[in-house]
């Protein structure tokens, strides 16, 4: 199936908000708490103080606890993770903040940012928040196996352990563990939100 769009304008604007928050909001997902198993995984972790970098609507920002900041470019997405009480900038914001200073984040998380854009155009945007993070500080990717993939025409490339190795590599990053949530990798066919995980290590 072709895919109508493509790239970082596909994300940025109220329409995409709309559909997350249409999707995150299935009365199904709500009754199961779909997110436990997901907030398990980020908590066990153990990030610190993190910049949660394309942090949407909040999602996993509402669950990386005390110092945690959300940036996206979606500005009607950053307004919703506000509304949430969470605190969260976009882009052009966040680098006049307080928060813009070498050092002040444990981690960074960028959680399905990487399908979103051309492997050069995610190296230099995840580049660009680095400095933020402090020396032997760790920086995690996760993004989605097939079935999740193909769920989202704004995706643009696949982005597996072999293709998140090596964005750590061109980044100077130490790759530490790379592991198929929540179920085993052969799910991720099958089942949308089976992810890949990488947790990498700044020099």
């Amino acid at each position: 199936m072709r895919r109508a769009r493509q790239g970082p304008t596909a994300t940025e604007g109220a329409d995409y908000t709309q559909r997350l928050r249409r999707l995150s909001g299935a009365r199904w997902k709500r009754l199961l708490d779909v997110q436990a198993p997901y907030r398990w995984n980020l908590r066990r972790l153990r990030l610190g103080r993190t910049l949660d970098v394309g942090s949407g609507l909040g999602r996993n920002l509402i669950n990386l606890g005390t110092g945690a900041v959300g940036v996206d470019h979606n500005p009607t997405s950053v307004a919703h993770a506000r509304n949430l009480g969470l605190t969260a900038y976009t882009t052009e914001e966040f680098l006049r903040s307080e928060y813009a200073r070498p050092d002040a984040f444990d981690s960074v998380l960028a959680a399905h940012l990487l399908e979103h854009l051309p492997a050069e155009q995610a190296r230099e945007v995840v580049a660009s928040y680095l400095p933020f993070v402090r020396s032997g500080g760790r920086v995690v990717f996760i993004t989605p196996q097939e079935r999740g993939y193909h769920s989202d025409a704004s995706h643009v490339r696949f982005v597996g352990f072999t293709e998140a190795a090596e964005t750590c590599r061109e980044l100077g990053l130490t790759v530490l563990r790379q592991y198929s949530f929540p179920f085993h990798r052969a799910a991720g066919k099958l089942f949308t939100y089976n992810e890949f995980v990488t947790v990498a290590r700044r020099p």
